[in-house]
């Protein structure tokens, strides 16, 4: 974890983050001082969030940059910000599919602020944590820098170019995402990640500064090793002394240990402790404890800087034979990519729908989770560290070569000049991540299968096991076994651990798998980079097309997934896969729709069908769940292919009461144990198919729907399908009702299209009219439809498939926030929840 404060620290401090702001003024935050070897006399490291009072224009301006630009007439908002997000969609957008038809183009942002007397004889620095893309930065006139890469933080020392104290500085920012298309999905535009104003000694602690690893773990004892890279930027040699202490998951200082170093001016040094901690609380998704590393260096008995960073006590291995093994056990990754975007919030995403979305995922089973296919904010990475996933941690979706989607303006235009910096910066910032347990260099590259990729590829691992020696490292690979150009096995043989995007898309691999290259390349550690998930938006089937259609496409999607998961869940030696995508994210689509369809979760974070299956597989929570829903009105006795995703040992299905029979499967089907002919009680259970999901072809007729899981012999579960009435009435529910000032949080308002029994009508597609009074705003609306052009940015939408979602949130002052929802044919409805 980078060493910097959190937002819930910042947060704590209200009163002086309100002063600051009324004013456009950055006041720094102090950091929080605890007990110590040594006494403390002073606290000289600020650390403040610069997310407030920004002034902001979409367009070109020239001269933006001169401190006498007159920017009144732009507007004011706080950051993050995406701004193509707030945009229309448009067939004819320059970033076409890859941006979801949204507008792209040119940014500029301004803000001007004030330094407190503290700030007298200090280093100030102004972090980014991301901006997209192609910044450029000015502080007084003077110009810092231009960074390309979209996706990593970065900062500027402001220190020679500031006004005297008491006077205002100026800094101005333009963003440059007109050179389209240059990703393969949305990015989004603007500053859509937080900044900070960082106020240090000229002796300190660098960013990212604090490097912790643990080389011997077990259940006794921990070994933990800690690097402090100290910066002396002053006009004087220093004496000083490094204390580091470690706290336990409670807080408590467990562990510590105190070096003198010399450091000369103008110099950096990297100074290296040990210390031994007994039994150690370990990490892992099932207990997610985590640690700190406190760091403070002092001159004398005066503190002079002090940086905290959080960390986990595990261990790691990729076995050729077993597979992925946490802490000597094997795990098997359960794994899903996820995109930046947050759906109706684009890539300005507060920390709450990230909370949200991944507790529905460890809901469904998955226990990791590849970031594809670059770094993400550093807020979620840290929820990672808490919730206990497993991290697949990604760099770039190219190198030298560039792709199809984006043959101009790609990475590759940066690559030779930029990339070194980008993966250095993505290694310091996010090695101290227990959650990461593998680095992935690349995704799909078109170097894999080029002659001069071997070497690339050995340059970027050169950059990351410079940085972080203790993991291994991946690259997503799509091209191996690909005709008529396939990956090079120079390239191949490099990686620690063999990434295969779609394993089973060649050949006779539909059915071998990895068992060919296990074969051909025993020593070969093996992991599902990205594999086949079933595709469809939420709520719609196909029983109204021809059945061929119906049949073919969604019969052998299905089969290619349940096949190669039964195939990765019997065999050890693959680590796991990560399926494509976990949540349906934006872009990548074609015209009319915005976003790719091919998540468990859609873009609300409604669950789909497709949920209960991977929750079936995954968990052994009892599942049982059938679709389609039963609202086939005009399809009276057309066959309607019922699927059931369970996993209990046999489940019965009953339309208006009557039993249309019985039927089961088993995975993994259990053989004879101890005895011949003496099988587990499972085994007994009525087997009708080798699927992992089991179907009925049942004549429509309206009304009820239902069906009995039966395990180890007793009725366990039951589900109902029911014919609803018409549309009746909007009903509201919150997944809060109290939510904090902070912009970090809101509230998750389902808006559902009832009938008068409060039955989900699955058909309803009514437009829904929102209002707030109160402390509040609304931040987005969405309904998860893939081809719907409706603004994100509004005060209606329409239900999809019965539902549509709002995004309540504080206006930052506490109070009763109040949604109002209306429709002309429906009974309104309002919800109350309370800001504090």
């Amino acid at each position: 974890m980078s060493s910097r404060l959190t937002r819930r620290d910042f947060l704590s401090d209200t009163a002086l983050v309100a002063a600051a702001s009324a004013l456009g003024v950055a006041t720094p935050v102090t950091a929080a001082t605890t007990s110590s070897p040594r006494k403390t006399q002073s606290i000289a490291t600020r650390r403040s969030n610069f997310d407030q009072q920004w002034r902001f224009f979409q367009g070109d301006a020239p001269d933006a940059d001169k401190v006498t630009f007159a920017d009144a007439t732009w507007r004011t908002l706080d950051l993050p910000h995406d701004w193509s997000i707030e945009g229309s969609f448009d067939e004819h957008a320059p970033a076409k599919g890859n941006g979801a038809y949204l507008p792209t183009g040119i940014g500029w942002y301004r803000k001007s602020f004030v330094l407190p007397p503290s700030a007298r004889q200090k280093r100030i620095v102004l972090e980014f944590d991301g901006v997209y893309q192609r910044s450029e930065v000015w502080i007084n006139g003077t110009f810092l820098g231009m960074r390309p890469y979209g996706f990593i933080g970065f900062s500027y020392d402001l220190t020679p170019h500031l006004a005297p104290l008491g006077r205002l500085n100026h800094i101005a920012l333009r963003v440059d995402n007109s050179l389209q298309p240059n990703c393969r999905w949305y990015s989004g535009s603007g500053i859509y990640r937080h900044t900070w104003l960082r106020i240090t000694d000229p002796v300190h602690i660098a960013q990212w500064g604090i490097w912790v690893r643990t080389p011997s773990v077990n259940a006794q004892t921990a070994t933990i090793m800690v690097s402090a890279h100290l910066s002396n930027l002053g006009t004087q040699d220093t004496d000083l002394s490094l204390t580091t202490e470690i706290l336990d998951p409670s807080g408590n200082v467990i562990q510590h240990a105190t070096t003198s170093h010399s450091l000369s001016k103008g110099a950096d040094a990297l100074v290296d402790q040990q210390l031994t901690i007994a039994a150690p609380s370990l990490w892992s998704p099932a207990t997610p404890h985590l640690y700190q590393a406190r760091c403070t260096i002092r001159t004398g008995d005066t503190q002079i800087d002090q940086q905290t960073t959080t960390f986990g006590i595990r261990s790691v291995q990729f076995d050729v034979d077993r597979g992925f093994l946490l802490n000597g056990e094997h795990i098997k990754m359960k794994g899903v990519c996820i995109h930046g975007d947050g759906g109706s919030v684009g890539t300005a995403v507060p920390e709450r729908i990230w909370e949200r979305r991944l507790q529905l995922l460890q809901e469904m089973g998955c226990n990791a989770i590849r970031l594809s296919h670059n770094p993400p904010a550093p807020e979620l990475l840290d929820m990672l560290d808490r919730k206990g996933f497993l991290v697949m941690a990604e760099a770039f979706d190219e190198w030298r070569q560039p792709k199809l989607q984006t043959p101009e303006f790609g990475y590759h235009k940066y690559f030779d000049e930029w990339s070194e910096r980008d993966m250095t910066a993505m290694i310091e910032r996010d090695r101290n991540h227990p959650s990461i347990v593998i680095w992935s260099a690349g995704n799909e590259v078109p170097d894999q299968s080029d002659p001069q990729g071997p070497a690339t590829l050995q340059t970027l691992m050169d950059i990351i096991r410079k940085n972080d020696p203790t993991r291994l490292i991946t690259v997503a690979c799509d091209q191996i076994a690909a005709e008529p150009k396939a990956a090079l096995p120079a390239f191949l043989d490099k990686l620690d651990v063999v990434g295969y995007n779609y394993v089973d898309r060649w050949r006779d691999r539909r059915e071998k798998a990895y068992s060919i290259d296990r074969h051909d390349y025993p020593q070969r550690r093996f992991v599902g980079t990205e594999t086949t998930a079933p595709y469809g938006a939420r709520g719609v089937y196909a029983v109204d097309q021809s059945d061929d259609l119906f049949f073919e496409r969604t019969s052998n999607n299905a089969i290619e997934v349940e096949q190669l998961q039964k195939f990765i869940q019997t065999y050890d030696y693959v680590s796991g896969d990560f399926i494509w995508v976990g949540i349906d994210y934006l872009g990548e689509a074609r015209w009319p729709n915005k976003l790719a369809a091919t998540g468990p979760l859609d873009t609300c974070g409604f669950k789909k069908d497709i949920f209960y299956f991977y929750q079936s597989l995954w968990t052994r929570e009892p599942v049982l769940h059938l679709s389609p829903h039963w609202n086939w009105a005009g399809q009276e006795g057309r066959t309607i292919p019922v699927t059931c995703y369970t996993n209990c040992d046999t489940v019965e299905l009953f339309l208006n009461g009557k039993s249309l029979g019985v039927k089961g499967y088993a995975f993994p089907r259990p053989g004879m144990v101890g005895t011949y002919g003496n099988y587990p009680p499972r085994a007994k259970a009525l087997q009708t198919t080798a699927d992992l999901h089991i179907t009925w072809d049942v004549p429509y007729a309206a009304g009820v729907l239902s069906a009995r899981g039966v395990k180890d012999g007793k009725v366990i579960l039951t589900f109902e399908r029911k014919t609803t009435g018409v549309p009746a009435k909007i009903l509201l529910t919150a997944d809060h009702n109290r939510i904090r000032t902070s912009p970090e949080d809101l509230s998750h308002i389902t808006v559902s299209i009832v009938d008068e029994q409060g039955q989900v009508v699955p058909t309803a597609n009514d437009e829904i009219t929102f209002s707030v009074k109160g402390a509040g705003r609304i931040l987005g609306v969405d309904n998860g439809q893939p081809d719907s052009h409706e603004p994100y940015k509004a005060t209606s939408r329409r239900a999809f498939s019965g539902l549509a979602l709002v995004l309540l949130q504080s206006s930052g002052t506490a109070g009763a926030i109040t949604l109002f929802a209306s429709s002309p044919s429906l009974t309104s409805a309002d919800i109350t929840i309370n800001a504090s």
